[in-house]
C-alpha cells in the first residue's frame, strides 16, 4: 500500500486541480460550437510531445502509451508453393491412332458433350469418360494429354481416335495415322 501512496496522492492533485478549474473552462466553452466531431477526437499534437509537469504522474502515463503503441505484428511469410505433382501411370498400351474431325463439329459425343474444334479430346472403347491419357507418337516422340470423352475408334485395329486438337498436337494431322503408346494417368 505504502508504494502506491505517491500514485494515490497525484492522482487526488490532479482531481482537486481538475474541479477547481471547472468553472473557468465551463464559462469558456459556452460559446463554443463543435463543427467537426474529429475536432474532440484528435489531439493537436502527437502524445509522445506533451511535456509532463509532474513526474509521479510519468508512471501512470506509460502504462497507457504501451497500449496506445502497439508492437507492429509480423507479417506471415506465405508457404512454399506446393511441387507439382507428376501423374501416376495406371497401365500402359500401344498400337495404332488416328483422328476425326471436320464431319463431326457440332454433335454430341457419347459422354453428352458438343464436338468441338480444336479440343484434347479423344474416344476409347473402354476408358471411362473422363479418364485422361498420355499419348506419344512414336514416330516422332510428340506427347499429349488428352480427355476421353466418347467411343470409338470402330475401325480396323486402332486403339484411339484422336480430336482435331490432340491430332495437330501430336503431328499425325497428315499422314491420318501413327502408332502411338497410351499411359493412363490418375
Amino acid at each position: 500500500m505504502a508504494r502506491f501512496l505517491p500514485a494515490i496522492a497525484a492522482f487526488a492533485g490532479v482531481s482537486i486541480t481538475g474541479l477547481a478549474l471547472y468553472p473557468v473552462l465551463a464559462r469558456d466553452l459556452d460559446g463554443f460550437e463543435i463543427t467537426d466531431p474529429l475536432d474532440l477526437v484528435l489531439p493537436s499534437e502527437p502524445i509522445s510531445a506533451v511535456k509532463r509537469a509532474d513526474p509521479s504522474i510519468e508512471s501512470l502515463v506509460d502504462p497507457l502509451t504501451a497500449i496506445a503503441e502497439p508492437e507492429p505484428v509480423a507479417i506471415p511469410t506465405p508457404p512454399d508453393p506446393p511441387k507439382p505433382v507428376v501423374p501416376l501411370v495406371i497401365s500402359t498400351h500401344s498400337g495404332e491412332a488416328s483422328w476425326y474431325g471436320p464431319g463431326f463439329y457440332g454433335n454430341r459425343t457419347a459422354s453428352g458433350e458438343v464436338f468441338r474444334p480444336g479440343t484434347m479430346t479423344a474416344a476409347h472403347r473402354t476408358l471411362p469418360f473422363g479418364t485422361r491419357v498420355r499419348v506419344t507418337n512414336l514416330w516422332n516422340g510428340r506427347k499429349a494429354v488428352v480427355r476421353i470423352n466418347d467411343r470409338g475408334p470402330f475401325a480396323g485395329d486402332r486403339v484411339i481416335d484422336l480430336a482435331h486438337g490432340a491430332a495437330s498436337e501430336l503431328g499425325l494431322t497428315s499422314s491420318g495415322i501413327a502408332q502411338v503408346r497410351l499411359e493412363v494417368l490418375r
